[in-house]
């Protein structure tokens, strides 16, 4: 009988276990659910930009969705003037065409030009230089190395590895870069 007891019992127990492990499944769906983000909330023009700033020991964190064309574009601003650039995780730093640079006075002479540079274009020369403070969405980081290319061989300014690797983090998660200082 004791045998018979302490069998219903375990079973009793096993039953009771199951359910609050069932119960937890489900929970944890619904707050997925309730967090998910709904495709409205997702849409947004090419140069939105949602930027978050967490008081959590002073985390800055901007998320920027992909454009129409599949690329992260965002607005920054280096010596005060205001530039728009694609993220490229592949360029080892900062590349900008020659009327960007021209805007906050960057003009390299000809002869600056004397860093090969391969690209999807081709090899080119480009002017290295190095940028005091580039600003994106919030997140600020100095001392940041760049080029200069030719305008017909960057239609866009690209921001590289030389930027992105002095944040805490980036990454791509949920269809967004995610830049984190």
């Amino acid at each position: 009988m004791c045998g018979d007891q302490w069998g219903l019992r375990m079973r009793g127990i096993m039953f009771f276990a199951a359910i609050l492990i069932g119960l937890g499944t489900v929970m944890a769906q619904i707050a997925d659910k309730m967090t998910a983000t709904t495709p409205a909330m997702a849409k947004s023009t090419s140069l939105a930009v949602a930027s978050q700033n967490t008081a959590q020991a002073g985390i800055r964190s901007l998320s920027i969705p992909r454009d129409p064309r599949g690329h992260f574009q965002t607005e920054g601003r280096i010596e005060g003037q205001r530039i728009g650039f694609m993220i490229d995780t592949g360029a080892s730093v900062i590349a900008l065409n020659e009327k960007s640079a021209a805007q906050f006075g960057l003009r390299p002479s000809r002869a600056d030009y004397n860093a090969t540079v391969t690209t999807a274009n081709g090899t080119i020369k480009a002017a290295r230089t190095r940028l005091a403070m580039v600003e994106i969405g919030g997140l600020i980081v100095r001392d940041v190395d760049a080029m200069v290319l030719p305008d017909e061989a960057l239609s866009e300014n690209l921001l590289g590895l030389s930027f992105l690797s002095k944040l805490k983090r980036f990454e791509y998660a949920n269809g967004k870069m995610v830049l984190e200082q």
